[in-house]
């Protein structure tokens, strides 16, 4: 399964907020064997939305986007979602009678616009908070705030899946221009994926759809390169 992740929000855009919510999802995807090919941030813009939203859903089989839900004047993403997929924002009355039976709220309460998806939706109820998110097509729509998006998308995660991908880790001094030939190698003889992530040593990460065979590689690799010392 090859998923896409948009994050909606000018604060993500200009630094005010850390995108903790990209990275928490990307994780809980890879653990799942779903191949994340795409994290992109767009501003709170309905054009901006849409138009990456539609580019995504024909491409992956599946679009998770976070941010900018609720009633107020900046939080379009329902809106974005909707004109990407051609539908419109109406009253969602499951979503209205969520929130008046399991929210304890009185729909008087409620602010204009709260209970509001694209027509057609999915709802997906907001246990830790009142917006409730959206499941459109291949498009799952969850909130930004870090405590509601992880519920919600643990009532929703077991619709992702993919094969299982193990990985492993060698970390070495060596330097990361010197380790281009043993990258190629490893890689033709063995099933495996190489990553290198360089810093004060090195990290190579070696990952693939069999744990036996990256076992394999990694002990093959750390017989070919430096081993870290005990200082560093």
């Amino acid at each position: 399964m090859r998923v896409a992740v948009v994050t909606v929000g000018d604060e993500l855009l200009a630094g005010d907020t850390v995108n903790t919510n990209a990275t928490w999802l990307c994780e809980r995807l890879t653990d799942r064997g779903v191949r994340v090919e795409r994290v992109t941030t767009v501003p709170d813009r309905v054009a901006d939305i849409a138009r990456v939203v539609n580019e995504y859903r024909a491409e992956y089989d599946a679009v998770v986007i976070t941010g900018g839900l609720g009633p107020t004047h900046d939080d379009v993403t329902m809106e974005g979602v909707a004109a990407a997929v051609g539908r419109t924002v109406e009253q969602h009355d499951e979503a209205l009678e969520w929130l008046t039976t399991h929210g304890g709220y009185q729909a008087g309460d409620l602010v204009e616009g709260t209970t509001h998806l694209p027509s057609g939706a999915r709802m997906l109820p907001n246990t830790e908070g009142v917006a409730p998110g959206a499941v459109v097509e291949s498009v799952y729509v969850l909130p930004g705030v870090p405590t509601e998006m992880k519920a919600m998308f643990e009532a929703v995660e077991a619709e992702f899946s993919g094969e299982r991908t193990y990985t492993e880790i060698v970390e070495t001094p060596d330097p990361e221009s010197s380790l281009i030939p043993v990258m190629d190698e490893v890689q033709a003889e063995f099933a495996v994926r190489v990553g290198s992530y360089p810093g004060e040593s090195v990290r190579l990460k070696l990952s693939g759809t069999s744990e036996a065979e990256v076992g394999a590689a990694a002990e093959w690799l750390r017989e070919r390169v430096s081993p870290m010392t005990d200082g560093g």
